[in-house]
């Protein structure tokens, strides 16, 4: 990874979230730089990253991470992940991850009748995630199963459970060097049970930065 960031759906989603988080980059900016590697720290072209390493980052300052359906749904002031590298073979080529933890609290919600989220909890971890040389991140569902969200929220009348998942069992999004990023931006997560106040379709995006290699004294990571 580089440095590492009711109702329908419409083009609204997209204005309303890139207002969120920001604009994510057309395209990922690996390093230019060839290394021994696809991971390497803490510069470009630098020290392989060793399989085995712990990759961790937190949510970009002053950023959210989002679950909405054309202009509303829910947003999260905190959220982080943890990975494992499992390959990083030569650049370019395509580096391997598992994905074993991701959080989201600090949570609130503009759904109408609802008063409060009380968890957004990330089911069936862990996930398979690839890292290539171009900087595409692609999260896949793992052995344990379907890519899947369940976000419990109060309601003026009671507790409800929403569950969302992912129609093709992928989340892809981007790695960037010059921001320290990976960014993923409107990936569709569709309601799979709940009741009606739970929106039939969530457009997650969420940005996280910086990005480093926790065994290694938190130095930063790129892709190459």
């Amino acid at each position: 990874m580089p440095r590492y960031g009711r109702i329908g759906a419409g083009l609204a989603a997209v204005a309303l979230l890139t207002s969120l988080i920001g604009t994510a980059p057309a395209a990922a900016s690996p390093s230019s730089q060839l290394a021994g590697a696809v991971l390497t720290y803490p510069t470009p072209g630098g020290t392989d990253v060793p399989v085995g390493d712990v990759i961790q980052a937190s949510l970009a300052s002053g950023t959210n991470a989002t679950f909405y359906s054309s202009s509303t749904g829910i947003r999260c002031a905190a959220s982080s992940f943890t990975a494992t590298v499992l390959t990083n073979p030569p650049a370019p080529g395509t580096a391997t991850e598992r994905l074993t933890a991701q959080s989201f609290t600090s949570c609130t919600s503009n759904v109408l009748g609802v008063t409060g989220v009380q968890s957004v909890t990330v089911n069936n971890l862990p996930y398979d995630v690839s890292v290539s040389s171009a900087g595409v991140v692609t999260i896949s569902g793992g052995a344990a199963g379907q890519i899947q969200s369940t976000v419990v929220l109060n309601t003026l009348l009671s507790t409800i459970t929403c569950v969302y998942q992912t129609s093709s069992n992928t989340l892809t999004g981007t790695a960037d060097n010059g921001t320290n990023s990976i960014i993923f931006t409107n990936q569709v997560l569709t309601k799979s049970s709940g009741p009606s106040l739970c929106f039939g379709t969530a457009y997650f995006s969420v940005r996280y930065s910086p990005v480093r290699d926790t065994t290694r004294s938190g130095s930063p990571v790129y892709v190459n």
